[in-house]
């Protein structure tokens, strides 16, 4: 963040922070100058403009002891951050991309855990030690156990994200975190140890729990500790972690498959205890989210929090205040519109759009046909392929969707959330659909069983080229800074209820061969259920790119249609405060 040339020539006396004495307009050409500007605004709100309302302006100015600089300070860190580009941030903030990087990876563990359960419903060693004789003579886990054992990691989420709710507000995220790999460390020992299906699932309900925490703080505070030119790279970063971690249990289940005694499923879930020490000392030493410090006015440790995620040679003390600035004076903005914290003042007034989006958005990526992707290895079975190729094909799918988030690293900022979310999920309907027409012969040959399941793994790969990476970073930035964890944990239980009461219940049994059995068919429900939610999408969805909190803040609060966020300009902050500076100003003079 650097300094203007104005900035640079003023001198070190005259040098203002967050609460200091107000500047003193004491001559008659600065007051006329000032007038001009409150005038000139009038002029630029005709058009795509938008700015904040005066009247929450003037609320904020009440309190706030010196209005005026704290507006300009944070004029000039919003700029500073809007104009700064990629290559700059990469050089300023090494440590924030360090630290956050280094807290997602608890979503490596989980990806790990979730990839290896889904592939034990079709892994040998597990099917012969927990499964029962299916119709057609093979060995399989009975459908309702495979939807009792998804149910209870997503039933484990839900509580999960419940207690990191309660307890990040009051200890932080860190803190949330490293209880969560703490209690990870022993539910382990339930899956590992487990001698029937019953254990198995009561484990997975543990673990569940910590999932859930990892699932709502990670986001949180990739969003929080980084600038502009890096938020989609660190939020989309949380989806690579879950690749990685499947990538990781499709590697060792590829070399597992061909022993048939216990260590067979056991030893995959002994590797998940080489995680949590490393990171639970590393999540220790990692700073606060500073946003997470301003909301609970800890504005000493938010400043302590901003120096240790920059270098220091290119974040001075100036542009520290700057950005402290900027923190303070959209929390007090968010303060003004929605004085309160609680799940309630997420369906309050502009929240109430902003929650309703981020809910949708997640559900639209589970209902979008992903499922089907997510089942990859038992779906190639079904279809006739043999166990080794298809734990293979898996494991190739897992590499190929790694490319896809990453190359979706260099596209997304320069098309856009919006545009990426919705071309992803109309690719995946003309997958799903000509996957249904693959399904449509009662006996399908040995090419069309491949084709299916090689559609089936574009699907995937488009999936994480498109709609998984960029639903995080959509969630992330449409809640407001107050409220960001509370609505990412209400979008992530909506999305977890939708898996436990319909996901997992319509796939299993649709692919099942002692149920529906429907196979490649399959393709056609989901299909017209993508339709719905791509239409949705469309009208609904918001462009949030280049945007800082504060102006999200300020196109939510003016009700600007999704359709018109890309082109709405917000020229400045300090437009729509000048009434509110001058009032607060000349209360000071007239002392």
């Amino acid at each position: 963040m650097g300094h203007s040339a104005d900035d640079q020539s003023r001198s070190k006396d005259d040098e203002i922070v967050p609460g200091s004495v107000a500047r003193q307009v004491t001559t008659t050409s600065e007051k006329q100058e000032f007038e001009k500007d409150v005038e000139s605004a009038g002029t630029k709100r005709n058009g795509a403009y938008t700015h904040i309302d005066e009247a929450v302006a003037a609320r904020i100015a009440e309190n706030v002891e010196d209005f005026m600089t704290l507006v300009n300070e944070a004029n000039d860190a919003n700029e500073r951050e809007r104009g700064m580009t990629l290559r700059y941030a990469f050089k300023i903030y090494p440590k924030a991309i360090g630290w956050s990087m280094l807290l997602s990876s608890c979503l490596i563990m989980e990806g790990y855990q979730t990839a290896v359960v889904g592939s034990y419903l079709a892994y040998p060693a597990f099917k012969d030690r927990f499964g029962i004789v299916a119709p057609n003579g093979e060995r399989v886990i009975s459908a309702s156990w495979q939807n009792g054992i998804s149910g209870a990691t997503n039933v484990g989420e839900i509580i999960g994200l419940q207690i990191a709710g309660v307890v990040s507000e009051r200890w932080g995220y860190r803190w949330t975190i490293l209880g969560a790999l703490f209690a990870v460390t022993g539910f382990i020992f339930f899956p590992f140890f487990a001698g029937n299906l019953t254990v198995f699932l009561v484990g997975e309900l543990f673990q569940g729990m910590a999932w859930g925490v990892f699932q709502t703080m990670t986001i949180s505070y990739a969003a929080e500790v980084c600038p502009i030119p890096l938020r989609h790279y660190l939020t989309s970063y949380v989806n690579l972690c879950w690749i990685i971690g499947q990538f990781i249990s499709s590697g060792v289940l590829v070399g597992l498959v061909n022993r048939t005694d216990v260590w067979g499923y056991k030893i995959p879930f002994a590797i998940q205890w080489v995680w949590p020490i490393p990171l639970a000392i590393g999540t220790f030493l990692a700073p606060e989210s500073p946003w997470w410090c301003i909301r609970y006015d800890k504005k000493d440790r938010a400043e302590e929090s901003l120096k240790r995620l920059a270098r220091s040679s290119g974040f001075s003390q100036r542009e520290a205040d700057a950005t402290l600035a900027l923190m303070i004076y959209t929390n007090e903005m968010e303060r003004q519109t929605s004085a309160g914290v609680s799940y309630r003042d997420c369906f309050k007034g502009a929240n109430l759009r902003r929650t309703e989006i981020v809910c949708m958005t997640w559900i639209a990526q589970t209902l979008s046909g992903t499922a089907l992707g997510g089942l990859s290895t038992f779906f190639y079975q079904q279809a006739g392929i043999s166990d080794s190729d298809s734990f293979k094909l898996s494991w190739g799918k897992d590499a190929l969707n790694f490319v896809g988030t990453v190359t979706s690293w260099f596209v997304l900022n320069k098309v856009g959330r919006k545009t990426l979310m919705v071309s992803g999920m109309s690719t995946i309907f003309v997958f799903l659909l000509i996957i249904g027409f693959l399904g449509i012969p009662t006996h399908p040959t040995t090419a069309e069983a491949w084709a299916s399941g090689t559609l089936v793994l574009l699907l995937s790969v488009t999936a994480n080229f498109s709609i998984s990476p960029v639903v995080y970073t959509i969630v992330s930035e449409v809640p407001s800074t107050r409220l960001r964890a509370k609505s990412v944990i209400l979008a992530r239980n909506v999305y977890n209820a939708i898996n436990i009461a319909f996901v997992n219940i319509v796939s299993y049994r649709q692919l099942s061969p002692d149920e529906w059995n429907w196979g490649s068919k399959s393709g056609f429900f989901w299909a017209g259920l993508n339709a719905i939610f791509t239409t949705y999408l469309f009208f609904r969805l918001p462009e949030t790119k280049g945007r800082t909190f504060a102006e999200l803040d300020i196109l939510f609060e003016n009700k600007v249609p999704a359709r018109k966020f890309a082109s709405t300009k917000i020229e400045t902050l300090i437009a729509g405060t000048e009434v509110a500076q001058k009032r607060q100003a000349e209360g000071i003079t007239g002392e």
